[in-house]
């Protein structure tokens, strides 16, 4: 009689130990079948609440000035629109009257920079002139002289001819420097009398010249261009006083009388 095969028993540890690898890791995951089986109703729950935390923490942590407000009305943005642009004309008029001030600030010292230039200039030139007139006016005296040797000495050989020539060299070569540096001697023999240019020494009584005319020059003018260096002393020409005869003479007495009784 063959024995009956004994049923294995419900082992807990020996049915693990006969799962497969893979069936042990789907146990131990998910457990047991009637706890997977209330899983979905788990994980809605679970992402339902997440959610709601994600929601509250995004609202908690959003900033004042992204979160949504109220939109202002149309009349309002025009009030404001335009009291800025009000503020802003009145800036750029600022401005404006600004730049006009500096504007004529800057024409005025233009000006005054300009006028200082130019009484500089002026006063340099004055002041050149007053020197160049000076030492001139020194050297003068020299060419006086060699004009008076020329026309007093009379050389009588040969020896006193060269020494004339010579100095009379000299004198050429200071008139010639002279000339360069715009000096002018004058003439003024038979010119009306001009009191800017010519000082009267003598009166010489005459018909063969009007009233006032120079007769001869007694000591050499000079000019540096429009300025007198030295006047030139110069003879003027006078009427003559008429005759008075005896006979006239004793008529004019004979009126007198006359009238006197």
């Amino acid at each position: 009689m063959i024995d009956e095969q004994k049923q294995p028993e419900n082992n807990p540890i020996e049915s693990e130990q006969n799962l497969n690898p893979s069936e042990k890791i789907e146990k131990e995951e998910f457990g047991q079948p009637n706890a997977s089986a209330s899983q979905p109703e788990a994980a809605a729950t679970t992402e339902t609440s997440f959610q709601d935390t994600i929601g509250a923490a995004g609202e908690a942590e959003l900033p004042e000035s992204e979160k949504i407000t109220e939109l202002p009305e149309p009349a309002q943005v025009i009030k404001a629109l335009s009291q800025e642009n009000e503020s802003l004309k009145q800036q750029l008029e600022q401005q404006n009257q600004q730049v006009d001030a500096l504007k004529k600030r800057y024409i005025s010292l233009a000006a005054e920079f300009d006028n200082f230039r130019k009484r500089t200039q002026k006063e340099k030139e004055e002041l050149e002139v007053q020197v160049k007139c000076k030492t001139i006016g020194e050297l003068l005296q020299v060419v006086d002289n060699f004009e008076r040797a020329r026309t007093q000495i009379k050389p009588a050989n040969e020896g006193e001819m060269a020494i004339h020539k010579s100095y009379q060299g000299v004198y050429k070569n200071l008139v010639d420097g002279l000339k360069r540096l715009g000096v002018s001697a004058m003439r003024p023999e038979g010119q009306p009398f001009d009191p800017n240019y010519h000082e009267a020494m003598l009166r010489e009584q005459t018909d063969e010249h009007p009233e006032g005319t120079v007769l001869e020059q007694l000591v050499r003018g000079y000019t540096l261009g429009d300025r007198v260096l030295r006047h030139a002393m110069v003879k003027v020409a006078a009427p003559k006083e008429p005759t008075i005869t005896s006979a006239e003479e004793t008529t004019e007495k004979e009126n007198l009388e006359n009238k006197e009784s």
